[in-house]
């Protein structure tokens, strides 16, 4: 089977040039046809991910085109203004497959609008809602490897598909043969067709002022004198966050130089993650050379921002998202009480992995507190709900322990250019009291416990990687596990019971231990991994720290 789709692909008069001498050199090799034809990229509510190359297991053309075809199917049965928005960050090949899939959905009637330069994924989102859009794609694979990209489609509301939406797409893609099967356009005949335009000044001005509305201390940054060192890590982030920036009035920033301007392969960190230390490695020498308050990274789609923070003795400590989470908590919460706009009955939103502390923080400020699956268009899905029930105005935060955070309703998905926005303001704010990021930190462990909290992930890959996955899922729900490292499980949650957790159905287990501590096991959606979050609890971190070395020691031989 896979054998004749390879030799139909090397029959086949391509168009992309790279494809043809790929396919001549594996003539013969029958793993690496195996690999590239024997299974089809899965369409799920995040889209497509793959590596790049020739193959139905690949991100190319072909792949974009069939899956556009697949969305337009859908498109056309949803009414409305028959508009789809498009976007695409830094990564190899993504603006060719921003514009074939631009061309896709042109061919079938359907109009786009689409951005003229690289912009992130709050942005794509934003303009799906602007132009009241059927659908959106965002060409990334997000903080992957260079050697990746992907296909993320956004419903309506500019939050990631839904479930239902999803699975009608990925049908209609299956019934779409991947060379021939979808209808095509040339992206000039498009433009001069008038079915494709480009996203507004007016659009892109409004996303700004929709993020800037969101200060906490309007016109703090101005006066502060905060001092930025910034790395969009060679994608999408620089316009958007510096522009962002300048208009509060933080506007001493350094950017990194060799991680300035975009550049798909990434040439200065292997993974532009900024969960990472290599990906901030470059940025925290420029910190400290220039000194700096703050310094702080975008991911390629700038949905995702991490930071590293100055410390008293002129060090720089890497700060976790669940950290920068609980931090914007508190600052945002604080902050509103004190200039009277905080809303009535606030909510709050973060995800089931990450840490129990903010729910103590919520607490403290009478903040209603909504824990949901992973993936940030469960936080979206409980916008949404507030807006029907005409009450969006009381969502005031929403985070997830990926680095993921947004503060308001204008888009539906994590915002790494209101992020950045908000640290620098906190930080800004602190500075101005004389306190730093770094002690206000302290002063939250001192008051609520030192939670500390950790994710070890792993690697299942090749073709038998998911099976060994399953399995091992299975296999704690088939034997439970009573203890870990000698703690007494005493609870154990399992999302796939819908009816228990009042979710949907997640393949999730959570075991909360006999001392307070929790552990959460959880197979990644998009990658051959399975996650272990741990959260423990100490009188300081080293104890925090030897909580989570006994419980990770103890399963380890369960992933084995």
């Amino acid at each position: 089977m896979y054998q004749k789709e390879y030799e139909r692909w090397m029959a086949a008069d391509l168009e992309d040039p790279d494809l043809k001498p790929e396919l001549s050199k594996i003539e013969g090799n029958d793993d690496e046809i195996k690999e590239r034809f024997a299974v089809a990229l899965k369409f799920g509510t995040a889209g497509l991910r793959g590596v790049l190359g020739a193959g139905t297991n690949r991100m190319n053309i072909y792949v974009v085109r069939q899956a556009t075809q697949g969305l337009a199917n859908w498109v056309k049965t949803q009414g409305g203004t028959q508009t789809v928005a498009i976007s695409c960050d830094s990564r190899l090949k993504s603006d060719v497959f921003a514009k074939t899939a631009a061309g896709v959905l042109a061919a079938n009637g359907i109009k786009v609008r689409i951005y003229d330069a690289l912009m992130p994924v709050p942005a794509l989102s934003f303009a799906t809602r602007y132009y009241n859009c059927n659908a959106g794609v965002m060409v990334t694979a997000s903080h992957n490897p260079a050697k990746y990209n992907g296909y993320k489609a956004y419903g309506p509301d500019g939050c990631q598909m839904t479930d239902d939406a999803a699975a009608i797409v990925y049908e209609e893609i299956q019934k779409t043969d991947v060379l021939t099967g979808a209808r095509c356009m040339s992206f000039a005949q498009g433009v001069e067709e008038g079915l494709i335009r480009f996203v507004g000044d007016d659009c892109k001005r409004a996303l700004y002022d929709a993020i800037e509305s969101r200060q906490v201390r309007p016109g703090l940054c101005s006066t502060a004198g905060l001092k930025l060192v910034y790395s969009p890590l060679n994608g999408s982030g620089l316009v958007p966050v510096t522009q962002v920036l300048k208009d509060i009035g933080v506007t001493d920033i350094t950017i990194v130089p060799d991680q300035e301007y975009p550049n798909g392969y990434f040439t200065t960190c292997s993974y532009p993650n900024p969960e990472i230390f290599d990906a901030l490695k470059l940025g925290l020498e420029l910190a400290e050379k220039e000194g700096a308050d703050l310094m702080l990274a975008t991911d390629p789609d700038a949905d995702r921002v991490g930071i590293a923070m100055k410390c008293p003795d002129g060090s720089y400590e890497l700060v976790s998202g669940n950290e920068v989470g609980v931090l914007l908590l508190d600052y945002i919460c604080a902050g509103r009480i004190e200039k009277g706009t905080m809303p009535e009955r606030p909510v709050a939103v973060k995800s089931i992995v990450s840490t129990p502390l903010a729910d103590a923080v919520a607490e403290h400020y009478g903040v209603e507190l909504r824990s949901v699956l992973t993936g940030f268009k469960w936080i979206g899905d409980q916008i949404a709900q507030l807006e029907e029930a005409g009450e969006v105005d009381r969502f005031i935060f929403g985070f997830e322990e990926s680095y993921g955070y947004l503060a308001g309703p204008y888009v539906r998905d994590k915002d790494a250019v209101i992020g950045s926005m908000l640290i620098c303001e906190m930080a800004a704010y602190y500075r101005s009291i004389g306190s730093s990021l770094k002690q206000r930190l302290e002063e939250i462990y001192s008051q609520y416990g030192r939670y500390l909290n950790k994710v070890d992930s792993f690697e299942f890959p090749g073709l038998s990687g998911m099976d060994k996955m399953s399995g091992i899922m299975q296999g704690l729900r088939e034997t439970p596990l009573t203890e870990i490292a000698g703690y007494r499980v005493a609870s154990v949650t399992d999302y796939q019971d819908s009816a228990a957790t009042g979710l949907p159905a997640a393949n999730v287990l959570l075991y909360k231990l006999e001392n307070g501590a929790t552990v959460i096991i959880r197979p990644s959606g998009t990658e051959p991994k399975i996650k272990i979050y741990f959260t423990t609890l100490g009188k300081d971190l080293a104890e925090a720290q030897s909580e989570k070395e006994k419980l990770a020691e103890a399963l380890r031989p369960v992933m084995a």
